[in-house]
């Protein structure tokens, strides 16, 4: 019986092993399964990939990771319209020198891993377009230094950091219109921390509330022309209307190619979008944009840049009458940026001069007007010197004028304060006029204490034949003829002093 029950028992010990092994192996099972799940299959081209030559088109094929077992001699990977939300370190394995496009558009994609392109630092093209991707980290692109083209348009990027593309050394043309950017990424285009190959920057339908203005427009053309920021909440201002329309009589594409959706928001509860470029018709009222010529004085020296809408193209110079700038020419000198300096101008070079910018495929002519003036800038300051001492020296002599009449001390023996009887003939304002013999009758005596001579008034203007002078009466004095016997009344009549003011005239 014992024998029989161990028969018996046997069978049981033996599922009870089968049971521990099977789930002893369970989790390494799913281990392996998660990591071929994260690894992906191997490259399939007669089911799940398109081979041909050194492409592999997988796109809509519904895979959620890269295949593995790429090729070395890939150059171009399509792995569009799939669901790839991440990308890991290592989907590529290997170096793959030759990979120079890779396409990941409308993934979902949602994370990128910090050495997600440790293995293809030889892309020139990436297309990370229509994903999910909500930032971008510091040096998420430190390896791609050869990039040449990025595509990160219609994602949900709202955070920026300021060194994510400093090491894409290469990159000419970066699309980030359709996501949630509400900082315009000045250190891209400005002159010192610019990427110096980018040619394009898209940064349109965003959420920026305001530009840089004066630091856009202080840009070249050659990188205004790609530099498109239509579509945005901008806030209308005038200086925004000045920027949008010097672009646009410049004829440069950012402007022109999308000028219906150059848009700006009023200011006020309503939040009214309206066109930039009808501000100066209504709303603010902005002064009208015209392209002004270059102004300059004789012996001045000027320089005229021709600002190009291309980059590095042959540019050479003719004078006004058509003449080529040449070697000979002393008074005109073209500079190793293109740009032409002119000088010492005299009138003779006023007019048109004109600038050829070539290439294999481009030709572009630029016109820049010179008006020279008749006057030197010195000259100019001169007059302005003298013009300004007389303004001030009139209005001195206006002050002086007024003062002369409404300040003037009286010193007059009627003036109030004085205690004088207004009875009193000679302190009426006839006194002004004193007869120096009656004045000795009246008081019986010729001289002062002292042996000083009579007091008398000096009469400094003789002005007998006016009515009023410095505001005073001048009462006419009349000889009687009728009484030409009276030897009195005559020497009176006779040593009669008009006095019109005792008080100098000061000028």
């Amino acid at each position: 019986m014992m024998a029989g029950s161990l028969c018996i028992a046997h069978p049981a010990n033996e599922a009870v092993l089968k049971t521990r092994s099977f789930i002893r192996v369970l989790p390494l099972a799913l281990l392996l399964g998660v990591s071929v799940q994260l690894l992906g299959s191997p490259l399939d081209c007669s089911k799940t990939c398109v081979c041909a030559s050194n492409i592999v088109s997988c796109s809509r094929m519904n895979l959620t990771n890269v295949p593995t077992t790429l090729p070395q001699y890939i150059a171009v990977l399509d792995l569009s319209f799939n669901s790839i939300i991440k990308l890991l370190a290592g989907w590529a394995p290997e170096e793959l020198n030759t990979l120079h496009t890779l396409m990941l558009s409308h993934n979902g994609l949602n994370f990128l891993s910090s050495e997600a392109f440790a293995h293809v630092k030889n892309l020139r093209y990436l297309d990370l377009s229509s994903n999910d991707l909500r930032m971008l980290d510091e040096f998420i692109f430190e390896q791609l230094e050869q990039l040449e083209v990025l595509l990160l348009y219609n994602n949900r990027i709202s955070q920026i950091d300021r060194t994510a593309f400093s090491s894409l050394l290469e990159l000419q043309r970066l699309y980030l219109s359709g996501n949630q950017i509400s900082r315009f990424p000045l250190e891209l285009v400005k002159e010192r921390s610019r990427m110096k190959m980018l040619r394009l920057l898209d940064v349109s339908s965003n959420r920026i509330k305001a530009l840089p203005l004066h630091e856009l427009q202080a840009l070249p053309a050659w990188l205004k022309n790609g530099l498109y920021f239509h579509n945005n909440p901008l806030s209308c201002s005038c200086e925004l209307y000045d920027v949008v329309a010097h672009w646009q009589l410049k004829e440069l594409s950012s402007a022109i190619d999308f000028r219906d959706s150059h848009t700006c928001v009023l200011p006020g509860p309503q939040k009214e979008k309206m066109s930039i470029l009808d501000l100066d018709k209504v709303s603010l009222n902005c002064s009208e944009v015209k392209i002004m010529d270059e102004v300059a004085y004789l012996e001045q020296k000027l320089v005229l840049d021709c600002d190009t809408k291309q980059k590095d193209l042959t540019k050479t110079w003719a004078l006004p009458g058509n003449i080529l700038v040449s070697q000979a020419n002393k008074t005109a000198v073209m500079r190793r940026d293109g740009s032409l300096e002119i000088g010492p101008l005299e009138l003779e070079d006023s007019g048109v001069y004109t600038c050829y910018a070539t290439s294999d495929s481009i030709n572009e002519t630029l016109y820049v007007t010179v008006v020279v003036l008749n006057s030197t800038m010195s000259g100019g300051i001169e007059n302005m010197k003298t013009a300004y001492t007389t303004l001030v020296a009139c209005l001195v002599s206006l002050v002086m004028v007024l003062l002369y009449l409404y300040f003037t001390p009286c010193r007059c023996t009627f003036c109030p304060g004085h205690g004088l009887d207004k009875n009193s003939p000679r302190d009426s304002l006839h006194s002004s006029t004193i007869s120096i013999p009656q004045a000795h009758e009246e008081t019986g005596q010729e001289k002062v204490e002292g042996g000083g001579f009579p007091y008398r008034h000096v009469a400094l203007l003789q002005c007998k034949d006016q009515l009023e002078q410095n505001g005073r009466l001048n009462p006419k004095v009349k000889e009687d003829k009728d009484r030409k016997g009276d030897d009195r009344e005559r020497r009176q009549s006779e040593s009669v002093s008009s006095v019109c003011s005792d008080t100098p005239m000061m000028l």
